[in-house]
This record gives structure tokens, sequence and C-alpha cells, in this order.
């Protein structure tokens, strides 16, 4: 299964986990391996999180990576 693929099958689970604010995907800059990226607010250390907030290392055998970004706000586009 291919990162787009794990993505989609995954995105409604990974939208409601603590702090997330998106799901998509990129290319490890080290690795040059696709992965799925979880944007959220800010990070929080694994053993502060409930179990069922954890975001999974992987996911369909794909990697994941964790992106802090900090608040999301809705802008309208106008003036």
């Amino acid at each position: 299964m291919d990162a787009h693929q794990a993505r989609s099958l995954h995105e409604g689970r990974l939208m409601r986990l603590a702090n997330v604010t998106g799901v998509g995907t990129g290319r490890d800059e080290h690795t040059g391996q696709d992965v799925i990226v979880v944007f959220v607010t800010h990070l929080v250390p694994r053993d502060r999180l409930r179990d069922a907030d954890v975001v999974p290392d992987t996911l369909e055998g794909v990697p994941v990576r964790v992106l802090a970004i900090g608040e999301v706000d809705a802008h309208d586009g106008g003036a």
C-alpha cells in the first residue's frame, strides 16, 4: 500500500486524535521515502498522551511523521 492509500484509509481516525489539525503525505528529507505526515498544534511527549491519542509510528507499513505547526486559523481570503 502506498502513502496516499494509507493516509486515505486512516485519515478520519487520525483527525480525531488530540492536537491533530491535518493529515497529508510527503517525503522524508533524510531517506527520500514516502511518509504520512500528521500535523499537530504542539508536540506532546508520548508518555503524557492517552494511549488512544498516540500517533502510530507506521500505518500499513508506511512511516508516519508528526509535525508541529501551531494553531490553525481559517482565513476567508478576503481583504
